[in-house]
């Protein structure tokens, strides 16, 4: 135990220093963790590079003779405030679930989206606001073309050479002034000549040039499905030159022979919450462009790099380098599988970080499918909020890599879903409580969309409240889970309401209910079934969750002992015939069904319903089903993969699903990928993988899942020695210091912010001292109790693999609020 300040947070000035001294060395010596090209994005958007403040995003194409830079902003949606409920749901309830029980699931399906499918919106579609058009004359022929992103810095940068002239632009998203800024440089003064112009898909808008000879761009946003388009939105484009001439027409700012030059774009709505449009979006926008515009794009850029690098530089990671890092991003992409490159895996982990930044900041919007970059006016699925498992897993990386204060805009969203599920719980299922259904957008929409297949799927509520509880997990905040009680305890009880006797078994069963997007041949292709596995397991996470709660807050105990009684008649998790873990409540799985969705694997992620170490039959019959999938699949899939194989404690195999994710997209026969700007490909892009990944190559370093601090649980091959820095655990617990090498601890520091036992599982011995203890008994931890899993029924089919584990030393350490160990191996 020791206090040394190295091991505290920087102040903010000194903070601001370093950043100056990183901008006077930056010129010397290039950051490893930058993607970088030697050819412009042409027309192809996924080559472009994101830069994003979470409230607005842009992609730089980096262009020559016409530099093309698309613009979003995270309230810019189609439609306005509305319902989707289906008031028809409750009195067919009854008829469907007699059909359910009959095996008669496609009569069933068809009478659901006939009265419990909606019959309004299916949700609104996020959309984009325009583009800055820069033509440069001249720049036809050029040379020693440089095309980055520095994702430690957060600026976009392009350098090429024209006529022994050497043009330079650098593109930020302002966090403080919440601009996106564009700095125009030469190596001659004199040589800044462009002409600058906005467009826009959106329909409804015009653009013209104002008295303040900023090009605006006003508009309102389209009706979609019969909900008006209510979002009033207003961009300002402003250029300020040092040298040379400024000048405009109706539609366009031409700068000649300048010094350099700044170009500064500010965009606002009116959109306040989701009930609330009064905002005033003119005077907004002005607002965020005069403020900006008082300062030079230097003073922006430190700033920038202050309010940016306070999350980015908290976690480190460090698995080696090889000569492969020095090739163009795109080459190392195409090279990765058969190659030796660790240090893309340590920029793709940051990237994902750097993304999550980027595209969700406290007071927006959370990041939707695409993050907060779109260029469709019709976008996949509408970048939309997928709630069965892909905004879930946008934010997986949120606590544990240090950006926990970047999870706020989704449990923003689940505050407000739990709003409006209230009413959709009361029409459509006559249940107390709150639920919402698998999809969701701005307008926090709760019931079910995109056909009865996908939608009749009663989740929601369970899965996306499980997030609030991670967060308390993490910080310890006891007034921050008496805040979230309420809707923890709204989301349990409509389980309560709507759990019914299985007519056959001794269980209460979600019926009808259905294992997401999937469908057996079994029940004639129909998703609909009663007491699927994930229902199972998400009902009996809602239920933990409430009576660990209502035990640390010393109230509510009988309705705990309620949630008790009725979580002890949930089904088993059942081992089939196959091996696997079944997915139905009947042994009806096909061994050779490779669909994307695994979701009765949600027990062993993001749960801890399912361990090598605690329920070895439970492990046996995920590693098969895991294997009967197959690896290659959609991006977001593999991403989740990494996770499930990391909790399996198999580093060699989740290593090759990050191979598989880190390949252009195409190249894993019909799966996805990553596309050469590292977006992850479903295909087409969806950024959850890229999220997902991420999480995933920390859940194989660190994990704090099954009542302890599991140190290197899934160490593959290839990362024999390394590091990592700012890693969290739950119960306030921060891997300060992580080193390894030949796959054994050297150096652990851990920084104990609440205080509490510290158990560690760890893969060698360490030096028993100051305090350091072997383990014994249950970790008396209360954020480490995990609630027990029932034993499953087995199949007399089933052949059962136990795990093959290799050894490790379990210790506590009694730790102390605010105090770091230092703990080392003997």
């Amino acid at each position: 135990m020791f206090t040394d300040p190295k091991y505290y947070p920087m102040r903010n000035v000194i903070c601001y220093f370093l950043v100056l001294l990183s901008l006077q060395s930056y010129a010397q010596e290039r950051s490893p963790l930058t993607l970088w090209y030697e050819q412009p994005a042409g027309e192809v958007w996924t080559n472009a590079l994101p830069i994003g403040n979470g409230k607005l995003g842009a992609m730089v194409y980096g262009n020559v003779e016409n530099e093309l830079i698309q613009l979003n902003e995270h309230t810019v949606w189609s439609g306005g405030p509305n319902r989707n409920d289906n008031p028809d749901a409750l009195a067919a309830l009854p008829e469907i679930r007699r059909l359910i029980f009959e095996g008669k699931q496609k009569e069933a399906e068809e009478l659901a989206s006939k009265t419990i499918q909606t019959k309004k919106s299916n949700g609104q579609k996020f959309q984009p606001v325009g583009d800055l058009n820069i033509a440069f004359e001249g720049h036809t022929t050029f040379t020693n073309y440089r095309r980055e992103l520095d994702i430690e810095r957060a600026v976009s940068k392009v350098t090429y050479e024209v006529d022994g002239v050497v043009y330079t632009r650098e593109a930020i998203a302002s966090f403080a002034e919440n601009v996106i800024a564009v700095h125009l440089t030469a190596s001659k003064p004199g040589m800044i000549s462009f002409i600058a112009s906005m467009t826009t898909p959106q329909p409804n808008a015009s653009i013209a040039l104002n008295s303040d000879n900023e090009l605006a761009i006003s508009g309102t946003t389209t009706d979609h499905e019969g909900v008006k388009g209510k979002i009033k939105f207003k961009s300002l484009t402003k250029i300020k030159n040092i040298g040379g001439k400024l000048t405009s027409t109706g539609t366009s700012i031409a700068v000649k022979n300048a010094d350099e030059a700044t170009i500064y774009i500010a965009i606002a709505t009116n959109f306040n919450n989701y009930l609330d449009l009064e905002g005033d979006e003119n005077s907004r926008a002005k607002g965020f462009l005069v403020n900006a515009t008082t300062q030079s794009f230097n003073d922006l850029l430190k700033t920038n790099l202050v309010d940016y690098q306070n999350y980015f530089n908290r976690v480190s990671l460090s698995l080696g380098e090889t000569d492969a890092s020095k090739l163009p991003t795109d080459e190392r992409l195409r090279n990765f599988r058969t190659g030796n490159d660790p240090s893309l895996v340590s920029l793709y982990y940051q990237y994902g970080r750097y993304l999550l930044i980027s595209s969700s900041q406290p007071g927006g919007q959370p990041a939707n499918l695409q993050g907060i970059w779109n260029k469709e006016m019709s976008p996949p699925w509408d970048s939309k909020y997928t709630i069965n498992i892909n905004a879930q897993m946008n934010y997986w990386p949120a606590e544990k890599t240090n950006l926990a204060e970047l999870h706020e805009p989704f449990l923003k969203m689940v505050s407000e879903m739990a709003e409006a599920g209230e009413e959709t719980a009361r029409v459509m299922y006559g249940a107390r409580g709150w639920m919402a259904h698998h999809n969701t957008d701005i307008w926090r929409i709760t019931g079910p969309v995109d056909a009865i297949f996908w939608g009749i799927w009663s989740g929601g509520g369970a899965w996306t409240s499980q997030h609030l509880w991670d967060h308390f997990q993490y910080s310890g905040d006891m007034e921050y889970l008496k805040s979230i009680y309420p809707i923890l305890k709204g989301a349990a009880m409509f389980y309560v309401d709507f759990l019914v006797e299985h007519p056959d078994k001794p269980w209460l069963v979600v019926n009808p209910g259905t294992s997401p997007e999937n469908a057996p041949a079994a029940h004639d292709g129909s998703s609909l079934d009663a007491g699927t596995t994930m229902d199972n397991q998400l009902v009996f996470d809602a239920f933990s969750t409430v009576i660990q709660a209502s035990e640390l807050l010393k109230i509510d105990q009988a309705f705990a002992d309620t949630l008790q009684l009725m979580r002890d008649q949930l089904p088993p998790m059942q081992i089939g015939k196959h091996g696997q873990l079944q997915e139905w409540l009947d042994d009806i799985d096909d061994p050779n069904d490779h669909h994307r969705h695994i979701s009765h694997l949600y027990g062993l992620y993001p749960s801890n319903q399912i361990s090598p170490l605690r329920t070895p039959e439970l492990y046996s019959a995920s590693k098969n089903t895991l294997i009967q999938r197959g690896d290659v699949s959609t991006g977001w899939s593999m991403g989740w993969k990494v996770n499930w194989w990391a909790r399996m404690l198999d580093g060699n195999h989740a290593y090759k699903l990050i191979q598989n994710q880190l390949s252009p997209v195409g190249s894993n026969q019909g799966g996805g990928g990553s596309y050469n700007n590292l977006f992850d490909a479903h295909p087409p892009f969806q950024i959850d993988g890229n999220f997902g990944c991420t999480s995933g190559i920390t859940e194989m370093l660190v994990q704090s899942a099954n009542g302890e601090i599991h140190l290197l649980p899934a160490l593959p091959d290839v990362w024999q020695d390394g590091s990592i820095t700012g890693i969290r655990a739950k119960g306030g617990f921060e891997v300060v210091e992580l080193d390894w090498e030949d796959g054994q601890i050297e150096k652990l520091v851990i920084k104990s912010n609440i205080g509490g036992n510290l158990r560690l599982r760890v893969p060698n011995s360490l030096l028993l001292e100051n305090g350091l203890k072997e383990a014994s008994g249950s970790n008396p931890n209360p954020f480490y109790q995990v609630p027990v899993t029932a034993d499953p029924i087995v199949s007399p089919q089933a052949k059962i693999i136990p795990p093959n584990l290799g050894e490790t030393s379990v210790y506590d350490l009694n730790t102390n609020a605010g105090e770091i160990y230092e703990i080392v191996s003997k």
